[in-house]
């Protein structure tokens, strides 16, 4: 394996709210589910692409799990795909956004300037450095099912949350 700590690390991608079609406490109750089960299995390490929606919601989940049980030795990696990523967001997602990128051991920035690319670059790194993935997926077209199909086509495992 390339990378010795990939077989520590997990990642996550999900949605934007507004197209998934569970409610939001749903969710974030089977993330935190699919982390516990992500410990046990070896991973302390996760990855967030840090979209607003279900990537701050997975990343908020971990820095609560490493806040409260420490002993379990959580680890945050933020991963954008541009600098000023978060800038057509509301205040209050920019403020999570933000907060987390400060409490993530490492901030990997995939480009400098806006580029439709650079999604798809964050995605594929995400998956390279995971051992397992973690997707809240509904079956639509975009990102989530970019990220799901590179993660089948390089035999990355997928844990399938309802989206």
């Amino acid at each position: 394996m390339k990378d010795n700590y990939r077989k520590y690390r997990c990642c996550f991608t999900g949605h934007r709210p507004q197209y998934l079609k569970r409610p939001e406490d749903d969710i974030k109750v089977d993330l935190e589910n699919s982390i516990l089960a992500a410990v046990r299995a070896g991973c302390h390490t996760f990855i967030s692409g840090m979209a607003y929606g279900v990537d701050i919601w997975a990343a908020e989940i971990v820095i609560r799990m490493k806040d409260q049980f420490p002993d379990m030795n959580l680890h945050l990696i933020a991963v954008i795909p541009f600098a000023g990523f978060d800038e057509p967001w509301n205040e209050e997602w920019r403020r999570r956004y933000r907060a987390l990128l400060s409490r993530a051991e490492y901030v990997k920035v995939m480009a400098p300037c806006f580029s439709k690319e650079a999604y798809q670059k964050r995605n594929e790194w995400m998956v390279n450095h995971s051992v397992r993935v973690i997707a809240v997926y509904n079956g639509q077209p975009g990102g989530t099912r970019n990220t799901v199909c590179y993660a089948r086509r390089n035999n990355v495992p997928i844990q399938y949350l309802p989206g």
